[in-house]
């Protein structure tokens, strides 16, 4: 199912999906900010190449729009899964370190997480109370490696109680323009009908195809038990007024997708 909004707050544009009870989330695009080609303008990834300076201003921007500074990762197309709510503020982690992880959950009503992407997908996953919360980056990497099915497994381990699940996969590379090799097919496809029908071959390249990371991630999370899934197939890659794209520009920069539960 797609659903998508979009509107402006703090005169940073943004897009997010349906509106849950109990948790706000939104993904952060090229607009509101300030920076120079290639990373023009709301860069928020400080990995990217980008003047720091810039960098740090620009999360400033949003952190206007946040009930707390977000929890930022240092993604490296992992499955591993970090639980928030174990850090310094409340053990664990220093909160000045970006930890080596792609995804993170949290029971803490405020606690912002937050996972950046230039064509990889950022996933929201929430049960249907709102009582815990987890946010991945999933390339195809992390995608095969399990990354969602982590994230949701540590969710049901901080509430056991929570049958119900809810995800929105926000923008990332579209099924028209993610072109792969034979090691992504394989990753997916053995013995695997589903999952082979969202790859088709790619028109006069042999040995190339296109995917469909989104449809990937719906079926994937459909399988580990989520019931509404959805997906908003907004594309990263064609879409270049509105968001980075590192397949599409090589240098540039990322966006965030944020996401909190609030007080019921």
């Amino acid at each position: 199912m797609t659903q998508n909004f979009t509107f402006e707050s703090s005169a940073l544009p943004v897009v997010s999906g349906p509106a849950w009870p109990g948790v706000r989330y939104f993904c952060t695009t090229r607009g509101g900010g300030i920076g120079r080609a290639p990373h023009d303008t709301l860069n928020l990834g400080l990995r990217a190449g980008d003047d720091p300076d810039v960098v740090v201003e620009n999360r400033r921007r949003l952190r206007a729009m946040l009930p707390a500074e977000p929890l930022w990762l240092r993604q490296v197309n992992g499955s591993e899964v970090l639980d928030a709510d174990s850090r310094s503020d409340g053990g664990g982690i220093p909160t000045d370190a970006e930890p080596a992880l792609d995804s993170a959950v949290t029971g803490q009503i405020g606690r912002v997480l937050a996972v950046m992407g230039a064509d990889c997908l950022p996933v929201l996953l929430v049960d249907q109370n709102a009582t815990v919360l987890g946010a991945a980056h999933a390339g195809w990497r992390g995608l095969s490696g399990g990354v969602l099915e982590n994230v949701l497994a540590a969710l049901r381990r901080k509430n056991p109680a929570a049958t119900q699940w809810r995800a929105w996969v926000g923008p990332g590379i579209g099924p028209d323009a993610f072109e792969v090799g034979e090691d992504v097919l394989r990753a997916f496809t053995s013995d695997d009908e589903e999952a082979a029908a969202l790859f088709r071959p790619y028109p006069d390249r042999p040995g190339k195809w296109l995917a469909d990371l989104a449809g990937l991630a719906a079926l994937r999370l459909r399988r580990a038990g989520v019931q509404d899934v959805h997906v908003s197939g907004l594309c990263t890659y064609t879409d270049r007024e509105r968001f980075f794209s590192y397949r599409r520009d090589g240098v540039t920069g990322r966006m965030a997708m944020v996401a909190w539960l609030e007080q019921p």
